[in-house]
């Protein structure tokens, strides 16, 4: 399971911080649980200079008509709540270039 929470995360930008990287990866580890106990999945894609978030969602939740409650009311308020630095977190379709 460490090479998904690291899968997609290698690229860095130069304001964001080792620690905040951890701590977004932190964070989604605590939604990852739930997420497979539906059938999906989270990659952490970018963290941008502006703190914005970038995530893909795999399996089950790619496409799910409720992936976008899931976004907003698990994934977003999780990392938002585990790192109060970031400002806003997007999930990218999973056929986006990373």
């Amino acid at each position: 399971m460490p090479s998904r929470l690291s899968q997609g995360a290698s690229k860095k930008n130069v304001m964001v911080s080792d620690e905040i990287r951890k701590n977004v990866l932190h964070a989604i580890a605590h939604v990852r649980p739930y997420l497979l106990e539906d059938g999906g999945d989270i990659t952490l894609v970018d963290i941008s200079d502006d703190m914005v978030v970038s995530v893909k969602l795999h399996g089950a939740c790619d496409g799910c008509k409720f992936s976008k409650m899931t976004m907003q009311h698990g994934v977003e308020e999780t990392i938002i709540r585990h790192v109060p630095e970031i400002k806003r977190v997007v999930a990218l379709d999973a056929t986006s270039e990373s």
